[in-house]
């Protein structure tokens, strides 16, 4: 690839930061701002500009904006293309490649003129100014479909431009980690992040495959009483337009498609799943098992207790919402212990109620990107005899917890006094290729603890495109971007 063309620095002009009417705290939540982080985190050169004279007030504000974002604070002598520019080449002299640079067109449309050109390290100042084109932008929301364009038309036709939308801060989490550069990655795949704020239609033009977590864009989900798994889903206006484009049509591809991804916003189908593990084990060996469940639509159900004992469920017990994800109370969980502290129940029906697993407090976590499997090790919850005695202290009343907020986990006294669990990576690897076959999914992940005793691998928890953030940085995002691009190759080949 001819990397040397491709974008490699933006500067913006202060005029079109609008920062004069936001505060200083509020910096970090600003759309513009939050944008120009995306390109610093694909190694871009970042820079605010500001033509001299400019009050010391204002440049102290630039300053502090510039900082905190760590970019650049840029100040020019002129404002015209050919000083300006001579002065960029001159301070980014250690750049070689396409420079952008964003000027606001005060009361004329359109309102944002992009001009670009080359610098190289060898390059003359003087001749910056035969290599400058401009573009123009509506909205400064146009500026990653910008980079884009100039990328692949300076690269090559082979690169992967892979369009992806999750909600910011995962998004952030993901970008800041090298994981979403709007730069060609050494395995030729470029990303792009969508905006509902632009047609979406337009920005598909550019994009060769659909990354996406769409349970970030989840407004409210309906279980279809008459149904053991059948639901309704309703996304926000933006997703509904990507769907609609991907139904519409039948070369849009997706990493992991959105059928999917279905099973995993619904505990119960994913136990269902997860019995299918069974036929992988072997006499004499450890198992690999989803834990013992049951449904339930009502806690007041008056055969409770033999429904509990026939699906070998002793107590304590601990109920999930069957909506896994995507709504506000999906993680709304609780532990109970006692059998009449159902009918007073507060988590959101209908639930799963799941086997409690004595884990020696240490779950497994795993991490499926395409055909590798990643895992680590966390600190999890106690034993059921030290939650049962941390109970009685409370009148034995149900532990209520938000699992991504408060897990309760075990304290350093409170491990089980029995040996570490062994882990059979073998048999949970074979374990993570049926799941992947089984869903259809390339980026997911599972959870599992081993029973002590009985040496269970029980797996516990499954979802879609983690943030596998445990997992060091140099090894599992160039695994992301091998899943991504294998994916992409075997559809060529179909």
């Amino acid at each position: 690839m001819l990397m040397g063309e491709a974008v490699r620095g933006v500067i913006v002009d202060h005029a079109l930061l609008q920062y004069g009417t936001i505060q200083p705290e509020n910096f970090k939540s600003n759309g513009t701002l939050s944008l120009l982080r995306k390109l610093r985190f694909s190694n871009i050169q970042t820079a605010i500009s500001y033509v001299l004279p400019v009050s010391a007030e204002q440049v102290n504000l630039l300053q502090t904006m510039a900082k905190l974002h760590s970019f650049e604070c840029l100040p020019l002598t002129a404002s015209s293309l050919d000083i300006a520019s001579r002065e960029i080449a001159q301070t980014w002299s250690h750049i070689s490649g396409t420079i952008l640079y964003l000027l606001p067109n005060h009361d004329a449309s359109p309102k944002i003129t992009c001009t670009y050109f080359s610098i190289a390290l060898d390059d003359e100042v003087t001749s910056v100014l035969h290599k400058s084109n401009r573009i123009y932008m509506e909205k400064f929301e146009e500026l990653p479909l910008t980079i884009c364009r100039l990328n692949k038309k300076a690269i090559s036709n082979d690169v992967v431009t892979v369009g992806y939308i999750m909600k910011p801060s995962r998004e952030e989490d993901f970008a800041k980690r090298g994981a979403l550069p709007m730069c060609p990655t050494p395995n030729g795949l470029m990303f792009l992040p969508l905006t509902f704020e632009l047609p979406i239609s337009k920005q598909l033009e550019e994009v060769d495959v659909i990354l996406h977590k769409a349970t970030d864009e989840i407004v409210s989900i309906e279980l279809n009483s008459s149904s053991e798994s059948s639901y309704w889903i309703g996304y926000t206006k933006g997703m509904q337009e990507l769907q609609r484009h991907i139904e519409d049509h039948n070369d849009c591809f997706e990493v992991d498609p959105l059928n999917s991804i279905y099973p995993v916003l619904d505990r119960l189908k994913i136990q269902q799943l997860l019995l299918g593990l069974e036929d992988l084990n072997v006499g004499g060996r450890c198992k690999v098992r989803a834990p013992h469940f049951l449904k339930v639509n009502s806690f007041d159900e008056p055969d409770l207790v033999q429904r509990l004992h026939d699906a070998t469920l002793s107590l304590p017990s601990i109920v999930k919402p069957q909506v896994a994800c995507g709504v506000a109370d999906a993680h709304s969980m609780a532990i109970v212990f006692q059998v009449e502290d159902f009918k007073v129940l507060n988590v959101p029906l209908p639930a799963v109620i799941q086997e409690y697993v004595d884990h020696s407090s240490t779950l497994f976590k795993f991490y499926v990107l395409g055909d590798r499997v990643f895992h680590t090790v966390k600190k999890s919850m106690p034993n059921a005899d030290v939650l049962i005695k941390s109970s009685e202290k409370n009148g034995s009343k149900p532990l209520l917890f938000d699992s991504l907020k408060s897990l309760p986990t075990a304290t350093a006294n409170q491990h089980s006094e029995g040996r570490d669990p062994c882990l059979d990576l073998a048999l949970v690897n074979k374990a993570a290729e049926r799941l992947s076959k089984r869903l259809g999914l390339t980026i997911f992940g599972f959870d599992v603890v081993i029973q002590e005793g009985s040496g269970d691998h029980v797996v516990v928890d499954v979802n879609y495109l983690p943030s596998f953030k445990e997992i060091p940085d140099d090894v599992a995002v160039p695994a992301f971007w091998d899943a991504i691009k294998k994916k992409v190759d075997s559809k060529a080949v179909k």
